[in-house]
């Protein structure tokens, strides 16, 4: 997943003989690759900058003064796009020497200075946990003539050093912790992000009700392992807050009318989170929860902590508290020594629970991961048939899922204009299904009831109900 974000420069120090009308806004441009976390952390990255220097934002590298590339190493094609991107950015530093280059994000965690090395035009190289110091580290490229490297983990530091976010229409992430202490064998990201930290609930919910003010309606709580999270009791008392409270108490915020979270692991799905789903109607119908494989002995090699059997007990126990819950989940097939076996347990999990939708990928090796050091790697060509054949599964899943919605009355969020078709909206549903409908643009941002008329490969067709 890619998706983009941007903003801009530099505004010179306070000057009664400045001319301020003349002058030019400098601009910043971000890509982002990779999760929804990442998609946070580019906007905060935006704030930073603009709070600091005045930066405004653009979708052409070419105008660019600074341009940031927050990166993703989960995937091995994801890693080369960012060496990819830059080349392409190269010359543009070559014809204005006093262009900032900077690589945030969990490929700049994982290489660090070796980014440099690679690309000796970058400026600044920056993890996830240190995005909050980008001024000052832009600074000192500019100062020294030297890149500034700083890929560490100074835990939850940088949420007390951001400004307000700025958001722009009704819905909105907050980034409730960072990082994972699971340390599945196949993922890179408790290396690159650090261990779990969880931000203070005080910090948390003061953040939402701020966007609320801001006009935002929904809230996706965001975090590697978002379901982990925990912090001192509201009340003084020996337990924790957890997640399952903290969504109480969000949706108790005035204004808030719906709550999502992502992404969670089923170990740390507990009966107090289970039971939410009976319990507060803003959570939505709506649950990622990757399962990765329908193997126990795939699931014990890639550390999970859980077996098949357990990952469809607690979707039971989900769906007894919420029935019209929706169900979407990450795959990895052909991990190291996954026999054919294996791979049906994989699709018969699939048959029996039922999903709306998932991520599946083939098993690549990531630097640094205990998975690649395992033995029985699986050919490409037959990890590739395996994913074609659970592709088309739950693909299959997802088109009977959409069929089940045509004729049904759907509450749906308005997001904007449709991709599909400029003269048309938009919008989500409860289940996170994109309907789009002809509608006057003034709806944007609201919720409107849309009853469905047709399901399409990838998105809904629907009309407004009357009234």
């Amino acid at each position: 997943m890619c998706g983009y974000a941007n903003a801009a420069c530099g505004t010179p120090a306070p000057d009664r003989a400045i001319d301020r009308s003349k002058r030019v806004t400098r601009k910043l441009y971000i890509r982002t690759f990779g999760c929804q976390m990442n998609e946070y952390d580019s906007d905060r990255m935006a704030d930073v900058l603009a709070a600091s220097e005045g930066l405004a934002l653009t979708d052409r590298p070419e105008d660019a003064d600074v341009i940031l590339f927050n990166t993703c190493s989960v995937r091995e094609k994801a890693q080369e796009r960012v060496f990819h991107d830059l080349g392409r950015v190269r010359e543009l530093k070559a014809a204005r020497p006093d262009l900032i280059i900077g690589v945030g994000g969990c490929v700049a965690s994982q290489e660090g200075a070796a980014i440099v090395g690679r690309a000796p035009y970058v400026d600044v190289v920056f993890g996830p946990q240190t995005l909050h110091r980008l001024p000052a580290m832009i600074r000192a490229r500019r100062d020294t003539g030297l890149p500034q490297v700083d890929v560490s983990f100074p835990e939850i530091e940088k949420f007390d050093h951001l400004p307000p976010p700025r958001v722009e229409g009704a819905s909105a992430f907050v980034s409730i912790m960072e990082g994972c202490s699971k340390y599945c064998s196949f993922c890179i990201v408790p290396y690159t992000r650090g261990e779990e930290v969880s931000r203070p609930f005080d910090d948390v919910l003061t953040e939402i009700a701020d966007l609320a003010l801001q006009g935002v309606k929904e809230v996706t709580l965001l975090g590697q392992n978002v379901n982990a999270w925990r912090s001192p009791s509201t009340d003084g008392g020996d337990e924790p807050a957890d997640l399952a409270m903290l969504l109480e108490y969000a949706a108790a915020v005035p204004g808030i009318e719906r709550l999502r979270y992502t992404t969670s692991h089923p170990k740390e799905m507990g009966s107090r989170l289970i039971a939410a789903y009976g319990r507060i109607d803003k959570l939505v119908s709506h649950l990622h929860l990757p399962v990765q494989s329908g193997s126990d002995r795939v699931l014990a090699a890639m550390k999970r902590g859980y077996t098949a059997l357990e990952y469809k007990s607690i979707v039971r126990r989900l769906r007894a508290e919420r029935p019209a819950l929706s169900l979407t989940s990450d795959f990895i097939v052909g991990f190291p020594g996954e026999s054919e076996g294996d791979f049906e347990q994989t699709l018969r999990l699939v048959e029996d629970v039922g999903f709306d939708g998932a991520f599946s990928f083939t098993w690549s090796a990531r630097p640094g991961t205990p998975a690649t050091d395992l033995p029985d790697r699986i050919p490409a060509n037959v990890a590739q048939r395996r994913l074609e054949r659970l592709q088309a599964l739950l693909d299959a899943q997802y088109r009977d899922v959409s069929a089940s919605m045509v004729g049904t009355c759907q509450r749906a969020l308005v997001t904007g204009r449709s991709a599909r078709d400029a003269q048309e909206l938009a919008a989500r549903t409860d289940n996170n299904r994109v309907v789009n409908f002809a509608g006057d643009a003034g709806l944007v941002g609201q919720y409107v009831d849309l009853v469905i008329t047709a399901a399409l490969p990838h998105s809904l067709r629907g009309e407004t109900a009357r009234p």
